[in-house]
């Protein structure tokens, strides 16, 4: 029997690659192309500069997991979520840059084998990322944005390089083998068995020798690696280490990750601000509870994002000044 598909929205595809600090900024227009590199291979992102002449604050924004572009979008869905939350704090003055992760989309030329990536290589780029930003003098006050997956890889970032502030978007409270075997849970007993002893042995450092066909889109063998470093990380305990200003932002209507989990990154660090948004889903988007209305969002390019999240999110950066 196959597993149920639903269980894989935040899984089901992990993509590669790697780099070192060198990048070039074309600084005509609004929104600009920027790069960096590293053994040969180029990332690419958007660059929005407000239009002043003054310094402006920055956001880095690091998307979620899976193929999942410097949009918010992958090859089976198209939402816009990233590029209308990067143009909106455009609109309000602080600049941002988004990008492709190794492997995806531009920057696929970046790819490197799944069975050697690790969920390190996705820190190290964002904090390649951040140093490309600090050698540029237009920009002032650096937070890190983190969405899905992006907010761990964001918040362990920011407790290896000097930054400014710290926003979390629909972050995991929990580690990732955890989140797994809740998600489980919708599934017969007899698949949580087999699954979740093999989920336990990936925990504790243990590659999986045989794997039943039907399970590969989970646990296929060049994909545990990943998983193994991925699981080695409690978000709790990584968000406790920062020592700069905290927002956690969470929807009520997020069908992946539960309000439960944003409560969970505020009792580990207690001076954080907690921000739950009535009626945002997953994706940033107004949306009921119900799966196949908030699914459905997830493919509507038009429908724009909640602006709650737009407004807590300015007055983060100017609570900074």
């Amino acid at each position: 029997m196959m597993l149920n598909t639903r269980i894989f929205i935040l899984f089901i595809i992990f993509t590669l690659a790697a780099f070192e600090s060198i990048g070039h900024i074309n600084s005509s227009g609004c929104e600009d192309t920027v790069s960096i590199t590293r053994n040969g291979g180029w990332i690419y992102g958007s660059l929005i500069i407000p239009k002043n002449n003054e310094k402006s604050p920055i956001a880095l924004i690091i998307s979620g997991s899976g193929p999942t572009d410097r949009n918010g979008n992958n090859p089976m869905m198209t939402n816009n979520s990233l590029k209308m939350l990067a143009d909106s704090l455009g609109k309000a003055g602080i600049a941002s840059i988004r990008y492709d992760k190794r492997g995806v989309a531009a920057s696929i030329g970046a790819g490197i084998s799944e069975i050697d990536l690790r969920f390190e290589d996705y820190v190290e780029d964002a904090i390649a990322w951040v140093n490309f930003i600090k050698e540029d003098n237009r920009f002032n006050n650096l937070v890190i944005i983190g969405h899905s997956e992006g907010s761990l890889i964001g918040m362990i970032a920011a407790s290896q390089i000097p930054i400014d502030g710290f926003i979390s978007i629909a972050g995991p409270g929990e580690p990732a083998d955890l989140t797994i075997k809740r998600q489980l849970q919708s599934q017969p007993s007899f698949i949580q068995d087999q699954l979740n002893p093999k989920i336990d042995s990936l925990k504790n450092g243990f590659i999986i020798d045989k794997v039943d066909p039907a399970y590969f889109a989970l646990l296929r063998p060049s994909v545990q690696p990943y998983l193994i470093s991925w699981f080695k990380y409690d978000p709790q305990i990584e968000i406790k280490k920062l020592k700069i200003p905290v927002l956690i932002t969470q929807g009520d209507t997020d069908i992946q990750v539960r309000t439960e989990d944003a409560e969970m990154l505020k009792k580990a660090t207690q001076d954080a601000n907690l921000v739950i948004i009535n009626g945002m889903n997953h994706i940033l988007k107004p949306s009921s509870p119900d799966r196949q209305e908030n699914i459905a969002t997830y493919s509507n390019p038009d429908l724009s994002i909640m602006p709650e999240l737009v407004r807590s999110i300015i007055t983060f950066f100017s609570d900074l000044k």
